[in-house]
């Protein structure tokens, strides 16, 4: 992937390209909207410390194995070893700004290679904009169709694929973090998620 990438005007005040990274055999994508600055200058998703890490862990998404998580998390870039988990952002690049419909399109390609290459079973949009963003793709609904507070906690079918909606952490109450963490493990893992793919319907 374009690490001198230049299709949009965020990379004037980037850093770095932030790619996504994790399991790349995963069945659960997480998609946020745009790298942190702590991610744009490490040049990686950084989840150490913050509260979609905590609930990566909390799910059971982070590999215990201290031989493992010596490996490949003694880099200095605060990532966490994902266990069946791959995160990764709508956009690249981070900004002063939230992301424009422009610059969310110019990064799609990026998004669509990742999701093509991981083929996950569940995609966790991570905010309203990617929710609505990805509902577009990956639904057969219009992305007016959802509002992220009502969505949140829930599952939603899609075109090949489980939708886990998610209300941003940082914006989270400790209830509503709880509620999703009961919805992933209950709800998705509690069952067979991999019999979604190829499902149509909402």
């Amino acid at each position: 992937m374009d690490e001198t990438c230049e299709n949009c005007r965020r990379c004037e005040t980037r850093s770095n390209v932030v790619h996504g990274y994790g399991d790349v055999a995963a069945d659960f994508l997480f998609v946020a909207e745009a790298p942190s600055p702590e991610a744009d200058e490490a040049g990686d998703p950084i989840l150490e410390g913050t509260d979609l890490g905590r609930i990566l862990e909390a799910v059971g998404l982070v590999d215990e194995d201290p031989d493992i998580a010596a490996d490949e998390g003694s880099d200095g870039i605060g990532e966490l070893p994902l266990d069946n988990a791959y995160v990764t952002h709508l956009t690249r690049c981070h900004g002063p700004e939230n992301p424009s419909d422009d610059e969310i399109g110019a990064c799609d390609p990026f998004l669509t290679a990742e999701i093509r290459m991981i083929n996950p079973h569940v995609i966790v949009p991570v905010g309203g904009r990617t929710l609505a963003a990805l509902a577009v793709e990956y639904t057969t609904s219009p992305p007016e169709a959802f509002d992220i507070e009502a969505a949140h906690a829930t599952t939603i079918r899609g075109r090949g694929f489980e939708l886990v909606p998610m209300l941003a952490p940082e914006r989270a109450t400790d209830e509503q973090q709880e509620a999703w963490v009961k919805q992933f493990i209950e709800g998705v893992l509690g069952r067979d998620y991999r019999q979604t793919k190829g499902r149509q319907e909402r």
